[in-house]
């Protein structure tokens, strides 16, 4: 894909682009879609039949009618239901490495770009069919409506984003004290691990990641490394990383977690849209918990922001530390958006703990919060804070669960 890329701005038009580049094999388009689906694995006997797709054997021309029917699908998708289709298309690259390589880079990647321009073209639209999905949503959510504004809303992106009703909806714990750390979006918390490291080596009884990727080479990702001396030993082990998965029914606005300033930002990095290798096994695995390979988040869509911060410890003393976000975008539309502020500021920006950073439109989210070392060993609450939600069981396995692989039950993406 190039600068000079222009996105089809119809379904028949991307079908059309699609077919032409197979039938002359553009940039060996349809040589290596052939190796694709000559290398697909079988799908494990106990996956469910909503997101069952079988690719071995598949053509162009049934690759065509997936994209339509998933667009189609996205018109009457409900809340519990978006990963679906995006699952079913996984299916290409799940351990086949042929599938990687199509859809993240050439024509593959191109073809997936179009596509996730579509889909945001499509909840961008301002006619009845989107005023009918924001309905559909709105009875699937109920009574969880309620926290937020009544609308009305152009396109379902604007219902997406839908913001808070009053700021008492989501009052902020301790204003005042800067070493309470608060949760940046309504979210299921991941602890990851607490020994972070430079690179990325094959986990074996701990969890690593590499921050200075997922920082995309910023200086500040030493912060959160093991510090070494002149010989290369470490003197200081790395810090902790927690993950914050935002559900697609809840709440898709991303606020400061500290007070203090953010010293550096940028909210347009990477392209990948549909580059994960063992996207079916992740579900499974509780996706960004402990023993998950963060190397894969790379190249996906994302920003960051680092944020500098003084505490005041029990004793009067004052600390100063600093704290990361990773802002991801995942699968599907999936944007990333900050607030005019944080687009990559020239110098540091004042912010207090709860201010508004951004949002993700449709797609898939997660945050990620980096902290220095010994700075934050764990969740840690006062008598009657909230700890979670009682859940009707529907939601809980469609969002929280899945059964296609065996082993314990994890939360998952859902986009």
């Amino acid at each position: 894909m190039t600068p000079t890329h222009h996105h089809p701005e119809t379904l028949a038009d991307f079908l059309a682009k699609i077919r032409k580049w197979y039938e002359e094999d553009h940039q060996s388009f349809a040589t290596l879609f052939r190796a694709v689906i000559a290398h697909v694995v079988p799908l494990p006997d106990d996956t469910p039949e909503e997101v069952r797709y079988d690719w071995r054997g598949k053509t162009i021309d049934q690759l065509c009618d997936f994209f339509s029917e998933w667009y189609e699908a996205g018109w009457t998708t409900k809340p519990n239901d978006g990963s679906n289709y995006i699952e079913k298309f996984s299916w290409l690259t799940y351990e086949n490495d042929y599938g990687m390589v199509f859809v993240t880079c050439g024509p593959g990647l191109e073809m997936t770009a179009d596509f996730t321009h579509l889909q945001g073209m499509q909840m961008d639209d301002e006619g009845p069919q989107g005023q009918e999905l924001i309905k559909i949503w709105k009875d699937e959510l109920g009574a969880r409506m309620d926290d937020f504004t009544k609308g009305p809303w152009k396109t379902f992106n604007e219902f997406f984003v839908r913001e808070l009703l009053d700021a008492s909806k989501r009052p902020i714990d301790a204003q005042d004290d800067n070493s309470v750390v608060v949760a940046p979006t309504d979210c299921v918390i991941n602890m990851i691990v607490d020994d972070l490291a430079e690179e990325t080596p094959i986990p074996v009884k701990s969890v690593t990641m590499n921050v200075k990727q997922l920082l995309a080479d910023s200086e500040y990702y030493k912060k959160f490394v093991p510090e070494k001396n002149s010989h290369g030993e470490i003197i200081q082990p790395g810090g902790t990383a927690v993950s914050c998965i935002l559900m697609p029914d809840t709440y898709h606005w991303y606020h400061a977690p500290v007070a203090g300033e953010v010293v550096e930002a940028h909210d347009d990095i990477g392209g990948v849209y549909y580059g994960m290798r063992d996207f079916p096994q992740l579900l499974n695995k509780g996706n960004v918990g402990y023993g998950f390979d963060y190397e894969m988040f790379d190249n996906f869509r994302r920003g960051y922001l680092i944020f500098r911060t003084v505490f005041t410890d029990p004793h009067g003393a004052e600390h100063e530390t600093y704290v990361a976000m990773v802002t991801v975008g995942m699968n599907s539309i999936a944007s990333v958006r900050y607030e005019s502020p944080f687009r990559n500021p020239q110098q540091p920006v004042p912010v207090s703990k709860g201010d508004r950073i951004g949002n993700f439109q449709y797609g898939g989210f997660l945050n990620i919060l980096l902290f220095q070392y010994g700075r934050f060993p764990a969740l840690q609450l006062h008598m009657g804070q909230r700890i979670g939600t009682l859940e009707q069981q529907d939601r809980t396995e469609k969002l929280f669960t899945h059964h296609r692989h065996h082993g314990p039950r994890h939360h998952h993406l859902t986009f």
